[in-house]
């Protein structure tokens, strides 16, 4: 009876777990409820999210899913290092898992922190198919804490994945909320004249866009730990304590906008990776992102852990609190972001379907070499029916030299904390300790991120997944990558399987990333050890984005055994290739 008893109590403490290093999951249709609306969808183990998985640093790990679906289904393990074979990618690194049938998964656990993981297949993933990971670390943490609790974000929608992608291929703004209205007009023309307004909205007329496109999706309820803002999520501690609260956005395409009124947020760890600490009361959490952070109430009173979509159309919420039961104040939604013209001026590679790209109009040949200094109402009565020919060098506004690098002066969208607080930037971030010694990069890769909003199809450079080449990389080499963003979107942007160095000016203090946002009209630097062969998903990590075409496949070519072989060869040859 005992030993019944005590197998039953390991049972319910460790559901997930099979032996020890082991764990066991299920893919199976679930119910959903988000305290708005009920929905089917699909989770892990019989719940969306499923169940936090926690590994040790250096043990090896066996996971086996059962595909109980009636499709194809996988598990990608998103920011992990390990074997390509074992990344989850069908088409990619393995075909997949068939209904019916179980893989198991098998690779070391190198390193540590928060991560999480989704299925790769279809629409699965925005359907409900998440969960998170915490790797607990061999040594000791650089930081103090006495609880943690894991802060899992995403966007619910009331219609399927599926359903979503088709509105979006009839109608791009199908689920956009905050289209302008007649009482904003008359509005902005009491304050900024009547012509200059009317001269604005046609201009955005003309590029087939509105200011209103900072969200490609909106009408969801924002869930935390899988409970929508009436549901309350809470998190119990004692004041005085140090929590770690493990932020995850795993979203299909809503940023989050984070504070905890009346905490201070100590940001300790970005995407897995310890950081030098940074003291913030607000930070975005871009779309597949982690960020965890510290903080110590010292009052037995109730904060609200707030998360404001990017657009301002709808939030998440959830309690720390000394019991349950308890709430704190939720504040009121901001004003909703819009646009601005500073925001269009790296759009010059996108097609709006209205311009005209023949070279004849009005524009064709026009230097605009100074249009990054030019206000909105200047550029209000400017015709942008045709941008063909146009001089574009002075429009892109790269990572350096900007006073915030990673987004255009007079941007719409650049985050200002509640209360004039201090409001995280990527410039901020400085690594704890460098993963890899600072070296020149052994040669450039140019990403332009491209679109057209009108027909909804992403791409990059043009070129959409399936009509794309690889990109082929050197195992060994150090790329970098130059991220030209020429759309009105922010875009995650996700290398599979190896580390995303971004560049911030710190040189071997950059910080070490798995995702890289890339704001509207901004280049943006990253770098990359060529480290780990096989063949990588590289993408957006907007769900709708990847895929329409936002999307690639990298290649490394050789391994830790070739390279040997080159430079022995290279050595017997008295240094001669």
């Amino acid at each position: 009876m005992k030993k019944s008893f005590l197998a039953g109590l390991a049972a319910l403490l460790m559901p997930a777990f099979g032996l020890a290093g082991e764990y066991n999951l299920t893919v199976d249709r679930v119910q959903i409820d988000t305290g708005d609306f009920v929905k089917e969808g699909i989770g892990y183990n019989g719940e969306s999210p499923g169940p936090v998985l926690r590994f040790k640093q250096g043990e090896e790990v066996t996971i086996n899913v059962t595909n109980n679906l009636d499709e194809m289904t996988s598990i990608h393990w998103h920011g992990l290092i390990l074997p390509y074979q074992q990344d989850g990618v069908p088409g990619i690194s393995f075909p997949g898992i068939k209904p019916g049938e179980t893989f198991t998964y098998r690779f070391p656990i190198q390193q540590a922190g928060t991560y999480w993981f989704h299925s790769h297949s279809g629409f699965q993933e925005p359907d409900g198919a998440y969960g998170a990971i915490v790797i607990e670390p061999e040594g000791r943490e650089p930081f103090r804490y006495d609880r943690e609790y894991v802060v899992q974000l995403t966007d619910k929608h009331p219609h399927s994945g599926d359903r979503i992608m088709r509105n979006l291929k009839m109608m791009p703004d199908y689920y956009n909320r905050q289209q302008q209205t007649v009482g904003e007009f008359f509005s902005d023309a009491a304050e900024h004249g009547f012509m200059n307004t009317l001269k604005d909205r046609m201009a955005w007329g003309d590029m087939r866009m509105m200011k209103a496109d900072v969200e490609d999706l909106q009408g969801f309820t924002a869930l935390i730990n899988g409970k929508g803002p009436d549901q309350n999520w809470t998190g119990i501690f004692e004041p005085g304590e140090r929590i770690r609260l493990r932020f995850i956005n795993s979203s299909a395409m809503t940023y989050f906008d984070i504070r905890i009124p009346g905490l201070n947020m100590t940001v300790v760890q970005a995407d897995g990776n310890n950081v030098q600490p940074v003291n913030v009361d607000e930070f975005r959490i871009g779309v597949a992102e982690t960020y965890d952070v510290i903080v110590r109430p010292r009052d037995e009173q109730a904060y609200t852990i707030f998360a404001e979509s990017m657009g301002r159309s709808g939030y998440a919420r959830a309690t720390l609190a000394p019991e349950e039961g308890m709430e704190g104040v939720v504040p009121e939604l901001r004003e909703p972001a819009r646009l601005t013209m500073a925001d269009m001026a790296g759009m010059h590679g996108m097609d709006h379907g209205s311009m005209d790209m023949s070279g004849s109009g009005d524009m064709a040949g026009m230097d605009h070499s100074a249009m990054g200094s030019m206000n909105e109402s200047e550029m209000s009565g400017m015709d942008h029916s045709n941008m063909a020919g146009m001089d574009h060098s002075g429009m892109m506004m790269s990572s350096k030299g900007a006073s915030d690098p990673f987004y255009a002066e007079g941007s719409g969208i650049v985050p200002v904390a509640a209360n004039g607080g201090k409001f995280l930037s990527y410039a901020d971030l400085r690594a704890q300790n460098p993963l890899y010694e600072d070296r020149e990069p052994t040669r450039e890769i140019e990403l332009k991120l491209t679109g057209n909003m009108e027909r909804y199809t992403w791409s990059i450079n043009g070129v959409k997944y399936e009509d794309a080449d690889p990109i082929r990389l050197q195992y060994g080499e150090r790329v970098r990558f130059k991220f030209v963003n020429e759309t009105m979107m922010t875009h995650p942007m996700h290398l599979h399987g190896m580390w995303s160095i971004l560049d911030v000016g710190a040189d071997q203090w950059n910080p070490i990333k798995h995702t890289i946002s890339v704001q509207p009209g901004t280049t943006v630097y990253m770098e990359t050890e060529v480290d780990e062969p096989g063949q990588w998903a590289f993408h957006c990590h907007l769900s709708y984005h990847a895929a329409a075409g936002m999307f690639r496949k990298v290649i490394v070519e050789g391994g830790p055994d070739t390279t040997q072989a080159k430079t022995d060869a290279v050595a017997d040859n008295g240094g001669e290739a």
